[in-house]
């Protein structure tokens, strides 16, 4: 790797960026970690974004084993289709659950329920598996959980507890489709998009077994001003839940494995690293203020970190929507850093989802190097107004910096990396 005084900013930043992913991919990660083969049938059911990447490589590794071929049904988002040989692909919608996701659920949930006791359940999860496997609990409509989930999205609740409201919601989450798939023996396999990597969080847990709370879901709709009918609360309450046997399960990656290989590439570049964890949350500009003020320290003091060297963090911000602009929370949190950077010389930085998709847009994220809010000033932008009106996406496209990827077929939460050199 060449060393870093002989490349640019945006090749270190997008080589850090590439680093991450490639720790993110299931490919070869399976060997090593395949269960004994059963009597009866291997049945591969999953979702998530990268369920089909996921099921392709479970594929490579049992057969190359020289176990019979399995068969199964994961999930997938639109456009992150990966071809596969035995185990059938379908795409539905994400973020917000659609008809096609309630039909693929029902599927995986009958799938599950026909398992028996010398078969071999293998469960494929990643990030988006709970608006793909959107079967709503008895008394609610596909319609109510679209609703719920849109409001959750624009609330800015955390993740955790986005999570918690979805699993009282469903029919499949909170250990559900663990339970349909007793007694057949069980293995779920994950790429963790949560900070922690807590399984019962990661697709908001389908086979994690844990016993359910729906008063705590309904407190969290209250606490966000999300208002539901007696109807809902009712059946919230009636999809009760026991904890139980889930099987064995197995992380295939991880947001630390992402930070970690990042930190191998910059170091090979001769740059420090400090990685300040895999699990910051908060509003995305409030944790742009505050990893602003570190690097700002950095350069000046040579603490916590001496330049040349790269500040590394990972976990999913939120963004409460105030404006009608387009952006994604990684967007939203790179032009806010920029403006609390200010015109410092010699930072640059990016921040990208690694599922390739920052929020709704196409892009994954963008980058900046120094002189960008001079550059912006100089065709008349102003940073702060494009922040105000939550449109990221604006700004950087019209300064060419996003970072379009296309789906990356994993998801390990997001990425960021400031360059101080």
């Amino acid at each position: 790797m060449p060393h870093h005084s002989d490349l640019t900013d945006q090749a270190i930043l997008l080589a850090l960026f590439e680093a991450a992913l490639a720790a993110a991919l299931p490919d070869g990660r399976f060997e090593g970690h395949l269960p004994d083969p059963p009597k009866g049938r291997v049945i591969v059911l999953g979702a998530g974004k990268g369920a089909a990447r996921m099921a392709a490589a479970f594929e490579a590794a049992w057969i190359g084993a020289g176990h019979a071929p399995p068969e199964g049904l994961v999930v997938t988002r639109y456009g992150h289709r990966e071809p596969t040989q035995f185990i059938e692909v379908v795409e539905a919608a994400h973020p917000v659950p659609d008809a096609a996701g309630l039909m693929a659920s029902e599927r995986i949930l009958a799938r599950a329920k026909e398992a028996g006791p010398d078969d071999l359940v293998v469960f494929l999860m990643s990030g988006g598996a709970s608006a793909l496997m959107a079967l709503p609990a008895a008394g609610l409509t596909l319609e109510d959980k679209q609703r719920i989930n849109r409001a959750l999205l624009k609330s800015g609740a955390p993740i955790g507890a986005m999570n918690r409201v979805r699993k009282s919601l469903s029919a499949i989450k909170g250990g559900r489709l663990a339970a349909a798939a007793a007694p057949a023996r069980m293995i779920t396999y994950l790429i963790s998009d949560v900070p922690g990597d807590d399984p019962g969080a990661i697709g908001s847990g389908p086979t994690i077994p844990e016993a359910s709370d729906a008063e705590d879901a309904l407190a969290i709709l209250a606490e966000h001003g999300i208002a539901v009918d007696d109807r809902i609360a009712a059946a919230m309450r009636a999809n009760i839940v026991s904890a139980g046997a889930g099987g064995e399960v197995v992380m295939l990656a991880t947001p630390k494995m992402a930070l970690d290989a990042a930190a191998v590439k910059a170091r090979e570049m001769g740059l420090a690293t400090l990685v300040l964890g895999d699990a910051l949350e908060g509003e995305a500009r409030d944790v742009a203020r505050v990893l602003a003020a570190i690097a700002t320290f950095a350069k000046a003091h040579g603490e916590p970190l001496a330049p040349p060297g790269v500040i590394l963090s990972g976990g999913e911000t939120t963004v409460t929507v105030r404006g009608t602009g387009r952006g994604g929370r990684n967007a939203e949190f790179l032009l806010a850093l920029a403006l609390a950077l200010g015109d410092q010389e010699g930072i640059a930085a990016i921040a990208c989802d690694t599922d390739g998709i920052d929020g709704s847009e196409d892009n994954a994220g963008a980058w900046f190097e120094a002189g960008l809010l001079a550059a912006a000033r100089s065709i008349g932008l102003d940073a702060a107004a494009f922040l105000a009106n939550n449109d990221g996406y604006g700004f950087f496209a019209t300064l060419d910096r996003l970072v379009v990827t296309g789906p990356t077929l994993t998801n390990v939460n997001d990425f960021r990396a400031i360059l101080i050199r």
